[in-house]
């Protein structure tokens, strides 16, 4: 056995323990080599149970994902999918693999001038080549790793990880299960992969030229003789979007919640979080404003009974007027149904202008432009309602029908006559995917001077 750098994790009597130790011997590695191969030929002493653990370094030269590229932006630009956080040149994204990480992944290091090298395009399927080349080089049932380097959020210095893995538990479930003052564990997933990873890189070294580690006395992380449709292999350590409480950087979260506000008008039985809707009233009154003031205020409809108060006396009066304007019946009913969108939904919003704080000129010309300026502050405040909504996954749309009948609207709220309805928004989780947005051309709403 070439072992170079080894640890022992060790407890006394009975206590569990394992070795790990860099393997030495491995040649440099081009681009068509057989890992499985090169990695027998360094004579490991692989026994049933041992994990390997792989650089992904020669696993990509191995592969031949070296390619030439004068500008390394570019070839991180090929293989990003999703940039997840921008700071200066500093970009983390999601790249082709599906793991997010910076820079994609694309290593300009150890690399000859001019080129980059790109990570594995399977991370699984390549331990899964390795695992199986050594079975039947060494007749050996061993788990491998494919590890690279990562970051952490909110953690300083780096540490390996698993992106590639065959033949081990990539992730240990212990839900279900009791600790050992017998409480149960309901949120207990061990990402075992990462924490073998980590142990391999302890011994391997970032610059020591030692790019496979072997750890031994872990056979239950083992799992021998696994199917390949089976084996989830590393792919099971990476959160799915909809499980992904941290998925974009602050600037791109905003962009995305600008572009995910849609107007919806199905929306399901599921109750919205009150909570969800101050949040997203937080960020309404950030909006600008003239001279200081604070010309929003927002009227929460959390009970069915406020609800359906407001939306019959509304459609009363809606009723009277249409009467009054000499429509049918039959064009009433139907104008009527196209207030549903406030009725269905299990919340409604009703934001209002104040013009506390306004001037008074005395000027018909200047008044006007005041009322003007608090009308757009009251509306930019709306669009941050709307859009802070989008970003905590909860649909609306908002319904200019509180304008007409504002007498109304305060008569039923019991609202200062000084407070001007805008509208109402219906609020909860829509119903379905909603329907792509035709896509604007920035350039066709400037004029540039």
């Amino acid at each position: 056995m070439s072992g170079v750098g080894s640890a022992d994790v060790e407890g006394g009597g009975s206590a569990p323990s394992f070795r790990v130790w860099a393997l030495g011997g491995i040649p440099e590695v081009r681009a068509g080599d057989d890992l499985a191969k090169l990695i027998a030929g360094a004579e490991p002493g692989l026994v049933d149970g041992d994990v390997l653990l792989v650089t992904s370094k020669i696993v990509s030269k191995a592969e031949g994902r070296i390619v030439e590229a004068a500008d390394r932006e570019a070839a991180i630009d090929a293989e990003t999918v999703r940039v997840v956080a921008r700071r200066g040149t500093l970009r983390i994204v999601e790249n082709r693999q599906g793991l997010v990480m910076a820079a994609a992944g694309v290593d300009a290091s150890n690399t000859p001038a001019g080129t980059v090298l790109l990570l594995p395009e399977d991370p699984d399927a390549s331990a899964r080549a390795i695992r199986d080349g050594l079975r039947d080089t060494l007749g050996v049932e061993i788990g491998v790793v494919v590890t690279d380097t990562f970051g952490r959020p909110w953690r300083n210095g780096l540490t390996d990880v698993a992106i590639g893995a065959a033949g081990v538990r990539a992730l240990d479930d212990l839900r279900g299960g009791t600790d050992a003052y017998g409480n149960p564990l309901s949120a207990t997933v061990v990402a075992t992969a990462d924490e073998l990873a980590a142990a391999g890189d302890l011994v391997k070294g970032k610059a020591a030229g030692l790019p496979v580690a072997v750890v031994r006395g872990l056979p239950h992380v083992v799992s021998p003789g696994a199917e390949d449709e089976d084996d989830p292999g590393a792919r099971a350590l990476v959160r799915g979007a909809a499980d992904d409480m941290f998925r974009l950087g602050t600037s791109e979260a905003v962009r995305e919640a600008v572009t995910l506000r849609r107007t919806v008008r199905e929306f399901s039985d599921e109750p919205v979080d009150p909570g969800a809707v101050r949040r997203a009233v937080a960020a309404a009154v950030t909006a600008p404003a003239p001279h200081h003031t604070t010309p929003w205020r927002f009227v929460l409809l959390e009970s069915a009974e406020s609800r359906t108060r407001l939306l019959d006396a509304m459609r009363d009066a809606w009723i009277e007027d249409l009467r009054r304007d000499g429509k049918s019946e039959e064009s009433i009913a139907k104008r009527v149904r196209r207030g549903d969108v406030l009725r269905n939904a299990p919340y409604l919003a009703v934001p209002c202008l104040v013009m506390d704080g306004s001037h008074t000129y005395g000027d018909v010309r200047r008044d006007t432009a005041e009322r003007e300026m608090f009308v757009v502050a009251a509306g930019a405040g709306v669009q941050n309602f709307l859009v802070a909504l989008a970003g905590e996954r909860l649909g609306s749309a908002w319904v200019s029908s509180t304008m007409f009948c504002r007498s109304v609207v305060r008569e039923v709220l019991a609202l200062p006559e000084s407070w001007d309805p805008l509208g109402a928004v219906a609020v909860g989780h829509a119903v379905g995917v909603a329907r792509e947005r035709a896509v604007r051309d920035a350039e066709d709403f400037l004029t540039v001077r």
